[in-house]
C-alpha cells in the first residue's frame, strides 16, 4: 500500500496562518472589485436611459454599500440607490419605475442588462484578486 507524508515546516505553517488571518480582508477586496465592475456598468446604462432633462439626483444616489456579513456568515455588498429626490420620492422607487415601467411609462431596463453583461467579468476579477492576494501572502510566483 502506498503512503505519502507531507511535513510542513514552520515557515509554511506561518504562511497558512497569515492567509487564514487575512482571508476576511481578501474577501472584502475581491467582492468590492467585482461589485465595482457591475456598478460601473449599471451607472453607464442608467445614464443612457435618463432623459436629457434629468437632474442627476438618481445617478448621484447610486452606489455600493459597506461590505458586511449576512446571518450565514457570507460576505455581501449591495449595489443600489439611497435617499430621496428633491421631489420627496425615494430614489429606489424611481429606479424601479425605470427598470420595470409603470402604467404610464414603458420599462427602460438598465440593471438586468448590466448584471447579465458583467457577471462573468466580475467573477473573473474577484478570482484574480483572491489569487493575487494569496500569492502575496504565500510568496508564490
Amino acid at each position: 500500500m502506498a503512503r505519502m507524508t507531507f511535513k510542513a515546516g514552520d515557515e509554511y505553517a506561518l504562511k497558512l496562518s497569515r492567509l487564514a488571518t487575512g482571508s476576511d480582508e481578501i474577501a472584502k477586496k475581491a467582492i468590492y472589485q467585482g461589485a465595482k465592475i457591475v456598478a460601473d456598468k449599471i451607472k453607464a446604462n442608467l445614464q443612457g436611459v435618463l432623459s436629457p432633462e434629468a437632474t442627476g439626483e438618481l445617478v448621484g444616489s447610486f452606489g455600493i454599500s459597506k461590505i458586511d456579513t449576512d446571518s450565514n456568515g457570507d460576505w455581501n455588498a449591495k449595489i443600489g440607490f439611497d435617499g430621496y429626490g428633491s421631489d420627496g420620492v425615494a430614489n429606489q422607487l424611481k429606479a424601479r419605475a425605470l427598470e420595470s415601467g409603470t402604467s404610464r411609462q414603458p420599462k427602460r431596463p438598465f440593471v438586468r442588462p448590466a448584471v447579465s453583461a458583467t457577471k462573468k467579468q466580475a467573477q473573473d476579477e474577484m478570482a484574480r484578486v483572491i489569487e493575487e492576494e494569496t500569492k502575496k501572502i504565500m510568496g508564490g510566483n
